[in-house]
């Protein structure tokens, strides 16, 4: 039987584990890819192609901290499998942002005539 004693204190502070950070993090980067696609949809003359362009690069860069972390040991204990989630955890919020941010600004042709109407 294992004698070891967990610690939530200590546990609640492990950046892998925490659940504030993630959330907080990725509140902020949705915040700032909202403001990224409404500038693009202003200024370009195609702004889905563009701003998929745009987020999928930036999807890309976010895997090298995660990525760095197992390589270089820049966390105590960060392993692979770690780093995997993490990036799982990347490629899902991307896909739901860029989904809804596509669906929720193009509007269907009944909807504009009827808006117009």
């Amino acid at each position: 039987m294992l004698s070891a004693r967990v610690e939530l204190k200590r546990l609640f502070w492990w950046p892998h584990l925490a659940w504030a950070p993630p959330i907080v993090l990725t509140a902020i980067l949705e915040i700032g890819a909202i403001l990224v696609f409404s500038l693009v949809a202003r200024f370009s003359k195609r702004p889905l192609r563009t701003y998929f362009v745009i987020s999928l690069v930036v999807l890309i860069l976010t895997f090298i901290p995660d990525a760095a972390e197992p390589i270089y040991g820049l966390v105590p204990g960060a392993t692979w499998p770690n780093a995997i989630v993490l990036m799982i955890m990347h490629v899902v919020a991307w896909a739901i942002t860029v989904t809804m941010l596509f669906r929720l600004a193009v509007s269907k042709p009944h909807e504009a005539t009827a808006m117009t109407s």
